[in-house]
């Protein structure tokens, strides 16, 4: 039986590459001392980070990442966070006149400081999920072709593959400088590859959006389970038509997905 293969293999970063829970907590939490300070804990530190890591999967964009974790000090309950995080998020906003342009502006400040000061303490909190970066050398060398679509910035990206061994051209790599859905990302990425693409991401909810979108119905939906994900956004997934579940190990055995 010959094997398809898509015409590019479009995959999420964070959650699917590159696990950056540590750093996500350290710069969140800096720049929550930054807006809350002097602030006491009703819990420790460890207790907070663990917190956060669980609740991840609310998250789409990192200016969010402090308010989660005023949410989580606040006593916000989880299920709450989980699932109506959108209405917590504008709630906490409103509450200390806050604006997401802001920030979004001390997140990346803090980061461009710290990695011109720092960029070796930064990276260490980064961790590439065992076996990715092999099977993307590999995917590379075997001429498949690639892109990154991720609500991270570029620069960023470019950065942490680059420090594994990994180099993409800048064109390859869609950031959240791009300013555009993902749907929108994929259908300019399909009329230049054509169909099918591949997809991979760990958050339902992109997944579900371009399943919605009709010029995409060809492309092949994956949920990368070793990611940010819930139980329930697993179970979700499972029962969708169009979305498939993928082990990491499975990820690694790429092109062979598909295949019960």
């Amino acid at each position: 039986m010959t094997q398809i293969l898509p015409s590019l293999l479009a995959l999420d970063f964070d959650g699917v590459l590159c696990n950056g829970l540590r750093e996500y907590f350290q710069t969140s939490w800096r720049v929550y001392q930054q807006v809350w300070p002097d602030q006491p804990l009703a819990l420790s530190l460890e207790a907070l980070e663990r917190q956060f890591g669980q609740l991840r999967p609310v998250i789409t964009v990192g200016w969010e990442m402090p308010l989660l974790l005023r949410a989580i000090v606040e006593g916000t309950p989880t299920q709450e966070i989980l699932q109506d995080w959108p209405k917590v998020r504008d709630r906490l906003l409103a509450t200390y006149h806050l604006a997401a342009a802001d920030l979004g502006e001390r997140v990346d400040s803090l980061r461009d400081r710290w990695i011109a000061t720092d960029w070796q303490s930064w990276l260490t909190l980064h961790d590439f999920y065992d076996g990715v970066v092999a099977a993307l050398q590999r995917w590379q060398a075997q001429g498949q072709p690639l892109a990154i679509v991720t609500t991270k910035e570029q620069r960023f990206v470019t950065y942490l593959l680059a420090q594994a061994g990994i180099s993409l051209p800048p064109e390859a790599i869609y950031g959240k400088e791009q300013q555009q859905p993902k749907p929108v990302i994929l259908q300019a990425l399909q009329s230049t590859y054509g169909a099918p693409l591949w997809f991979v991401e760990d958050r339902l909810g992109a997944l579900l959006e371009v399943a919605a979108t009709p010029a995409l119905r060809e492309t092949e939906l994956f949920l990368a389970t070793w990611g940010y994900t819930t139980a329930g956004d697993r179970a979700q997934a499972e029962a969708h038509p169009r979305i498939h579940l993928l082990s990491r190990e499975k990820f690694c055995e790429f092109p062979h997905w598909l295949s019960p």
